[in-house]
């Protein structure tokens, strides 16, 4: 049995090396890539997961700086 994961990062890069890395777990199965909070949310309310990794500094989304 494989773990459900969703990798939540605003950076790219940062989403694309954790997916590499998670890879050659095969106990883990990478189900989505979310670029912020929103989207994770979204996602997590509608599809269950089993583990997530997550950004905790990204920016919010539509915030003015």
């Amino acid at each position: 049995m494989s773990l459900r994961t969703v990798i939540v990062d605003d950076e790219p890069l940062a989403r694309e090396l954790l997916g590499h890395l998670l890879a050659e777990h095969e106990d883990l199965e990478i189900v989505a890539e979310c670029q912020n909070g929103r989207e994770a949310v979204d996602y997590l309310r509608t599809k269950p997961v089993d583990l997530l990794f997550l950004d905790v500094e990204m920016s919010q989304v539509g915030a003015s700086r």
